[in-house]
């Protein structure tokens, strides 16, 4: 499938070269990263990046959450130009409805769904975009790609307050919720009522459906497909921003010794050998977010196993079979890895994006 004009938007951005252009010191972890080493990273997400912007998969498809959390990390090194490429993608590649497809690879539309946190999360990156540069300008020029976004998110919000996990390719709304990707959404809300605010673009409708959200995630575990054997389901409602204070260190506490294997990070699913390091650096940005510094620091330390000697990140360590699974490196990993020693370093001033807005 191949959205009339799609294609047209996305070749506007083929022709210039992508050109990084390092512009602050980026974060660094004493004694487990330096400012180099997360350089060499942020460079490996710019060595997959598309000629029209794009940063994929893999496999070459790309999704919007995973594009923008790339975007993100690249802005906390202060590699503008590539950044910028990459938010002229977001903005062309953005359906009508303010959606994006759940995948597109080479400039055809490969699946045809919408997901409501994908179009949720380019509100967390214009708002950690303009924490990080205070380029307010570019926030104005990318204002109405985040409120689409988030208009075509609130479609999907049921009476419950849980909003569908998608849209359907035929346009009919999906059967389930998804406790991760509604944590998801609640930031970005959060995020984009935010920068509303800052932009005199005040969205009161937005707040209501953000609280209705946070009960639903807070009180209604059964307005959520059991997706329980996941991880990211124990610890997104605390770095989506829903839980704090005694009931997030509850959650915390009650899942940890499931998900997180000492000395190795935290496993994608309870049943499985697995550890992720994706899965293990949210975890650390939820545990910094609401004052658990040691163990986000530990944990952060000890996932370092994934690192490459080009600063890329394998996505996981089968530690049963002894082996990296998928045999992958993957952009959001090294994504992930950024934000996580932003995070714990307080290096730039989007360092604090998944504490309250």
């Amino acid at each position: 499938m191949r959205p009339e004009g799609l294609a047209d938007r996305l070749a506007d951005h083929v022709a210039r070269p992508i050109v990084p252009e390092q512009a602050g010191e980026p974060p660094s972890v004493p004694g487990v990263l330096t400012a180099d080493d997360t350089l060499a990273t942020a460079a490996a997400i710019v060595a997959v990046q598309q000629p029209d912007g794009a940063i994929g998969w893999p496999d070459g498809h790309v999704d919007a959450w995973n594009h923008v959390e790339c975007l993100m990390a690249l802005s906390a090194c202060g590699l503008r130009e590539a950044v910028r490429r990459g938010y002229e993608w977001l903005s062309a590649a953005q359906q009508p409805d303010g959606s994006w497809p759940r995948a597109i690879a080479g400039g055809a539309v490969t699946d045809g769904a919408a997901e409501s946190n994908h179009a949720a999360y380019p509100a967390v990156g214009v708002w950690h975009e303009l924490l990080v540069t205070g380029d307010e300008a570019f926030a104005r020029q990318m204002w109405p790609t985040v409120r689409a976004g988030l208009d075509f998110a609130l479609t999907l919000q049921r009476e419950d307050g849980a909003f569908a996990w998608q849209r359907r390719a035929d346009g009919t709304p999906g059967d389930h919720a998804l406790l991760a990707g509604c944590s998801s959404i609640h930031h970005g809300l959060r995020c984009g009522i935010a920068l509303a605010e800052r932009l005199g673009e005040p969205q009161p409708d937005w707040e209501l459906a953000a609280d209705a959200l946070a009960e639903a995630v807070a009180s209604r575990p059964s307005a959520f497909a059991d997706k329980s054997r996941f991880s990211m389901d124990w610890y997104y409602p605390v770095l989506g921003g829903v839980l704090g204070g005694d009931a997030a260190a509850g959650r915390i506490a009650a899942g940890w010794d499931t998900f997180v294997v000492p000395g190795l990070g935290v496993r994608c699913v309870s049943d499985q050998p697995w550890v992720t390091g994706a899965e293990t650096c949210e975890l650390v940005l939820a545990l910094e977010a609401i004052g658990d510094a040691g163990r986000a620091a530990r944990l952060f330390a000890e996932i370092q196993h994934l690192r490459h000697p080009d600063g890329s990140y394998w996505t996981g360590w089968q530690f049963a079979n002894r082996a990296h699974f998928p045999g992958e490196r993957s952009s959001w990993t090294a994504a992930a890895m950024i934000l996580a020693a932003d995070a714990l370093s307080g290096t730039t001033g989007g360092a604090g994006i998944f504490r309250a807005p």
